[in-house]
């Protein structure tokens, strides 16, 4: 165990495992970081992504402004950090799915749903 692992980290790790849903974790983020620390967070999650899906550097720093230095540091930590960004990715990217399908079964629902005006 790492001496990061105190308790009081114990317990926060313990309050994220328990957020159930997007705007609760939302809102616990708008309390515990800055918005510059969000949006550095989210910044580095879209990096990892993107160093996950094969782009290169200067593809991934245009699309998020991330630093060359940052983006090294981040693929330092997917290839041999402790399997947090891997994590992340899987998470990441299964909620993509779900929020793609489920955008897709809204479009064919409208597409497919009878318009009341035909009726007339």
């Amino acid at each position: 165990m790492s001496d990061l692992r105190t308790p009081s980290v114990e317990a926060l790790l313990d309050v994220f495992v328990g957020v159930q849903d997007t705007d609760t974790a939302f809102a616990l983020m708008e309390d515990l970081f800055t918005i510059r620390e969000i949006k550095e967070t989210s910044q580095r999650l879209a990096v990892a992504r993107m160093l996950d899906d094969g782009k290169p550097y200067v593809a991934i720093e245009e699309a998020t402004g991330a630093s060359a230095t940052t983006i090294a540091r981040v693929s330092k930590a997917l290839n041999y950090g402790s399997g947090g960004y891997r994590t992340a990715i899987d998470i990441a990217n299964r909620a993509q799915a779900l929020h793609d399908d489920s955008a897709e079964g809204q479009a064919d629902a409208a597409e497919n749903s009878e318009d009341p005006r035909d009726e007339r």
